[in-house]
């Protein structure tokens, strides 16, 4: 084996680690596509916003914690 072919077998790892890394990070912290909790946890409060999903068509209601900002979205 030359350097040349051990350098671009390097490049082609570290490109493929890099991808991999990609999805599993996007499948872990994008948290549009999970679930929700049938349970609102505790506190969030009730808002007037009332979403709808555009691919499901489903409606669903936002509560927010005033705290740290986040919001919580259960299906109605």
């Amino acid at each position: 084996m030359n350097i040349i072919s051990i350098l671009i077998g390097w490049q082609v790892l570290s490109v493929l680690f890099l991808v991999i890394l990609g999805i599993i990070s996007w499948m872990y912290f994008d948290k549009r596509y999970k679930k929700s909790e049938t349970k609102v946890p505790s506190g969030y409060i009730w808002t007037d916003e009332i979403s709808i999903d555009p691919t499901s068509g489903k409606r669903e209601r936002v509560y927010y914690n005033p705290d740290t900002g986040d919001r919580f979205y259960k299906e109605e």
